[in-house]
């Protein structure tokens, strides 16, 4: 909930990024069947790509910018007791028990499952949290090889619980961006500071079929000829609207250092643009980048402009993309005049015209300078982000 004084403060609150991009012949994101995912909006089936399968590889190209990885998994005890056997020279029997008991330990309602070698809950923590954990292990080695062998004495905590939720509960750029529900240990979840929706085609939109065969290259050995496998796969394309806000307020409670949080935004903004789920890309290639990018600096509200496309584009001898970024730029424009402006801090796009789009701010000439205005724009407002 947007608190009412930072409707009127002026201070930047919410970073918006509204793209289109065209998508070729692809099937970034499948169905439970294998097919293009769907939606129907304004009456009309569109191509769908869920929130999920384009943050995670934001996420990726995050971590790799900022240089800090976070590991969604259930298999923790697993990593722990591997750190212990590769790195430490455990032997494996009480390398696993030590696995088993960062659990246990926890007295939590995180369950073991699978021989107490998985969680019942997916975890994310940072990938420093396995050897963290193996510390606390090696501090109590001594106690883990007494209850080795014995079950009752397995089954009873040998491990600092508070130690354990200290890790647990730790955090790194990449979990204060996109948060973590963890409502097993106390003070573990994470509101994350992004919020992603599903993408959506501008226009209306049908399932392609191909057919295909594979060929078997030993097939002089054949009684028969013909194909080895046969197939059809479903693809789609289209020109996609893209939505994303981050939540400066809360990035920085998650994050109270400005210099960080700075850089977080910033390498989310281009980690947004540039990446793309990559379901099929190994028969489809569809390396596309956004053919516009509105980013848009707010003190009083996200505000998304999906609602710019609930009537589909009609292609015309320019096809659906002109159109698309015609329609965003009307649809702007129109929302803002009944919005008012008091609660815009900045507006810029980049896009592949030549001509501005005035409906989306001022037209700068990369993506690389659209990023850095919107950021500047934000940190250097007197108290940019807090609450």
């Amino acid at each position: 909930m947007t608190d009412p004084a930072d409707r009127t403060s002026g201070k930047p609150r919410f970073l918006d990024f509204h793209i289109t991009q065209t998508l070729p012949y692809s099937n970034v994101n499948r169905d439970d069947l294998g097919s293009p995912k769907t939606v129907t909006f304004g009456g009309t089936t569109r191509t769908r790509v869920s929130s999920q399968a384009w943050k995670r590889p934001t996420r990726l190209a995050v971590e790799e910018q900022i240089g800090e990885q976070a590991v969604r998994t259930r298999r923790l005890p697993q990593q722990v007791a591997g750190e212990l056997v590769e790195q430490r020279g455990w032997p494996a029997d009480l390398a696993e028990l030590a696995g088993a008991q960062i659990i246990r330990s926890s007295e939590s309602k995180l369950a073991l499952e699978k021989g107490d070698r998985t969680t019942a809950s997916l975890l994310f923590l940072p990938d420093t949290a396995a050897a963290a954990l193996a510390d606390i292990a090696e501090q109590h080695r001594e106690a883990l090889e007494k209850a080795l062998g014995s079950k009752a004495a397995a089954s009873k905590a040998l491990l600092p619980k508070d130690a354990i939720h200290k890790i647990l509960r730790s955090r790194n750029g990449s979990i204060a961006l996109f948060g973590r529900m963890l409502a097993e240990i106390p003070g573990a979840g994470v509101d994350g500071a992004v919020q992603v929706a599903h993408a959506f085609t501008t226009h209306s939109t049908s399932v392609q079929a191909d057919f295909f065969t594979a060929v078997d290259d030993a097939g002089e050995w054949a009684e028969d000829a013909g194909s080895a496998h046969m197939n059809t796969g479903e693809y789609s394309s289209g020109v996609f609207y893209r939505y994303a806000t981050l939540d400066l307020r809360d990035l920085s409670e998650n994050v109270p250092d400005r210099a960080t949080a700075r850089g977080l935004a910033a390498a989310f903004a281009t980690a947004f643009i540039s990446t793309l789920p990559s379901a099929k890309k190994t028969s489809t290639a569809p390396h596309t980048v956004p053919d516009l990018v509105h980013v848009s600096v707010r003190s009083d509200r996200p505000l998304s402009l999906a609602a710019a496309f609930e009537k589909p584009v009609q292609a015309r001898s320019e096809g659906w993309g002109q159109q698309s970024r015609e329609a965003l730029s009307d649809y702007a424009a129109r929302i803002q005049r009944l919005l008012g402006d008091s609660g815009v801090v900045h507006s810029a796009h980049a896009s592949v015209d030549d001509k501005a789009w005035d409906g989306l701010g001022q037209q700068v000439a990369s993506y690389p300078e659209l990023v850095a205005g919107a950021v500047a724009a934000v940190w250097s407002a007197e108290g940019a982000g807090q609450a």
